[in-house]
């Protein structure tokens, strides 16, 4: 039984409105050069720009030639690494310069680690496995700490704190649930602060 890997027809998996956001035009390597596939050239990177978080031309093709240098396989930029580089980056939905830079190099660190894990499937010498293993758990790593990045300065660097237990003397009272509250309102109110038992 043989299968094929080619794929000819891209098919959205969800169908939310995100979904019909993230839809912009293809990019596509023909001879060594960057092709942005829509019938319109300046409307089509106009598009692609919004949906990467470019803020301008010169911002989209530095972002793309970048994403192309990575997603090279034996020194050649690769058509599906490329492809899946860039619909990632749709998918985080960069909305300014800083996160279109982090969310690149988080689909960057995306294909660097799975190459890994290919790579420590594939060997049986124990020394390379040890190696293998030392970068995939590095990658893993540079990629939390990229996702917390993006969460900090998505939410202007104000952490959630959950309080989990709670105890209440008697006559006291307390609310039952689950909350979480962040930071920065917790210091803008000294009240709440005296109510966390330490």
């Amino acid at each position: 039984m043989t299968t094929s890997l080619t794929r000819t027809k891209t098919i959205p998996v969800t169908t939310n409105d995100r979904a019909a956001a993230i839809a912009s035009p293809k990019v596509r390597l023909r001879r060594n050069r960057i092709v942005i596939d829509h019938a319109d050239p300046g409307a089509g990177e106009q598009l692609l720009a919004e949906a990467l978080g470019a803020a301008d031309r010169d911002a989209l093709h530095g972002l793309l030639s970048q994403l192309v240098k990575a997603s090279a396989v034996a020194r050649k930029p690769d058509q599906g690494n490329l492809s899946f580089m860039v619909s990632m980056l749709k998918s985080i939905a960069p909305k300014d310069s800083l996160e279109a830079m982090l969310a690149a190099q988080m689909v960057s660190i995306q294909v660097a680690a799975m190459r890994c894990a290919c790579r420590l499937a594939c060997t049986d010498d124990v020394p390379q496995q040890e190696s293998l293993t030392r970068a995939l758990t590095r990658l893993s790593r540079t990629f939390a700490s990229m996702m917390e990045a993006l969460n900090r300065h998505r939410s202007n660097g104000a952490c959630a704190i959950t309080v989990q237990n709670l105890s209440v003397q008697d006559g006291g009272k307390a609310v039952v649930g689950h909350f979480t509250q962040h930071a920065s309102l917790i210091a803008a109110k000294p009240g709440l602060v005296d109510a966390v038992p330490a």
